[in-house]
């Protein structure tokens, strides 16, 4: 299948378009129209080489949401027309303990990310959703409830899931005390989540500029870090924090807050942090934590949830053409919102 995309051929240089071939559909694939492409932070530091070297020339994205235009002959659940998404992952063993577990992201073999990696079968590498088809194996094709706007349901299918892993890990309910650090693209939408989820929620961050738009989310506030009485004052008082800081930092300062046996969940950064002060944590019985994505059930959970709560992401929609201009904003710091690019402007030659 012939196709076109924005991909990047070296970690130095803009996304440009990029024509490419997808594999002709197995017995249990799905080929998807790609309507909707969600622009996540990974995908920044992926293309730039930080996580390592990358096999270019990369198609990025695993925020996808789309349509089915064709099926392979043992697929079962899925059909022409169908609006379905594809996250964070295309494959894994299915065989392992975690996959029989549907914890397919901690495969033990190792999960097959959407984009960057060799295929399971043929060895090919996958490129990801920015662009304007997919070929995906049944097993980790989504469903997308009628109840949600295509236009930005996608990132809940990494922002969303990322969140929501945690929250549902750690038993958030009613009642529960939840802080999120950083009011961003993840942390909008561990806020909303854990709000629905009926839990009182509080953003911590390092001053109180958003504390409107933290309240019109539904939390109760923002606690400011820099603001010592106030985190004095708030000693003990958290059972979860969702740490979606995505650079370095020092979690210590963040340790008090939670109660006797409290976490706190580190989604944003991947790689090194600042050394950090054990005594709270004995002090206290506290965990930090990290959380990745969630299983396929999980990520289908969370599309359910959201359509039956009416949660939806806050996205700014563009043009395949903008998604440089999105990276570059992204690299300055943090947004409170995510690019979606909406699809239906790139077109296939011949």
């Amino acid at each position: 299948m012939k196709t076109v995309g924005y991909a990047a051929h070296n970690s130095d240089a803009e996304m440009v378009p990029y024509h490419f071939e997808r594999r002709a559909l197995r017995a249990n694939d799905v080929a998807i129209e790609i309507l909707f492409s969600g622009i996540c932070h990974s995908d920044l530091h992926t293309v730039n080489g930080d996580w390592g070297p990358q096999p270019y020339p990369l198609v990025p994205g695993h925020e996808i949401v789309g349509r089915v235009i064709e099926v392979g002959s043992d697929v079962k659940n899925y059909k022409v027309g169908d609006n379905v998404g594809v996250g964070c992952m295309v494959d894994s063993c299915q065989e392992c303990d975690q996959c029989h577990s549907h914890e397919e992201q901690y495969c033990r073999v190792g999960m097959t990310p959407t984009y960057g990696a060799p295929d399971r079968i043929d060895g090919t590498i996958t490129q990801g959703g920015y662009s304007k088809h997919i070929v995906v194996r049944e097993e980790f094709v989504l469903s997308i409830p009628d109840t949600l706007d295509m236009s930005k349901a996608a990132p809940i299918l990494c922002a969303g899931i990322t969140t929501f892993s945690p929250l549902r890990t750690w038993g958030v309910k009613e009642g529960s005390r939840v802080g999120v650090i950083g009011l961003g693209g993840l942390g909008h939408m561990a806020v909303k989540l854990a709000v629905a989820m009926g839990a009182e929620v509080t953003v911590l961050s390092r001053s109180n500029k958003k504390e409107a738009d933290a309240k019109e989310l539904g939390a109760t506030g923002i606690l400011a870090s820099t603001d010592k009485d106030a985190m004095k004052k708030a000693t003990a008082s958290f059972d979860l924090i969702i740490d979606t800081v995505p650079v370095k930092h020092d979690v210590t300062v963040y340790a008090p807050l939670l109660d006797i046996d409290g976490t706190l969940v580190i989604v944003g950064q991947v790689g090194p942090m600042d050394e950090f002060m054990s005594v709270p944590m004995i002090m206290g019985r506290r965990r930090v934590a990290g959380s990745l994505i969630g299983g396929i059930k999980e990520t289908q959970e969370v599309l359910d949830f959201c359509g039956q709560h009416n949660i939806h992401p806050e996205c700014k929609i563009i043009r395949p053409d903008e998604v440089n201009d999105a990276f570059d904003v992204m690299a300055k710091g943090d947004i409170s919102h995510r690019y979606v690019m909406d699809m239906s402007s790139l077109a296939v030659e011949g």
